[in-house]
């Protein structure tokens, strides 16, 4: 199912550590409409870089995100988030390019200088324009405001 001239559904479902261990990692129909608004901030952001946008991360299900250790309320369960890359781009100038745009997000994280979250709002709630970054530490995971 195409969600955007660039983006699938296939795209935000594939999951080498689900096919690996035979989780089912489908997005239930009831977060279509989630997944639907993902595609399309993926959409602005690719229209507004104007390079291909890889996404190594989009929907976790439940199993699947616990099992790779997501946050237990991680956007990616609601199909409201995806991480990528963009080609050519670093991933800190991609999460620069976006959080200085006019692009609507709810929250950008530059993770670990690897790769760039982006996740839209709940439905009916506006977009925060979050910008983090997340960093190791002895403690764990470390999210700083900006990027940094």
């Amino acid at each position: 199912m195409q969600l955007t001239v660039h983006f699938a559904r296939a795209e935000f479902e594939r999951s080498d550590w689900a096919a690996r261990n035979g989780i089912d990692n489908t997005v239930p129909d009831a977060l279509l409409p989630n997944l639907q608004r993902t595609a399309e901030l993926l959409e602005a952001v690719r229209r507004a870089i104007g390079v291909a946008i890889h996404i190594s991360s989009g929907y976790r299900s439940p199993p699947v995100n616990a099992a790779i250790g997501g946050a237990t309320n991680s956007a990616h369960m609601e199909a409201r988030a995806a991480d990528i890359n963009a080609d050519g781009l670093t991933p800190r100038q991609l999460a620069s390019y976006i959080a200085g745009s006019t692009i609507a997000f709810d929250k950008v994280i530059l993770e670990f200088a690897q790769w760039v979250h982006v996740q839209v709002e709940r439905s009916g709630e506006t977009p925060r324009r979050q910008v983090l970054t997340a960093q190791h530490s002895p403690t764990g995971t470390v999210y700083v405001a900006g990027l940094s």
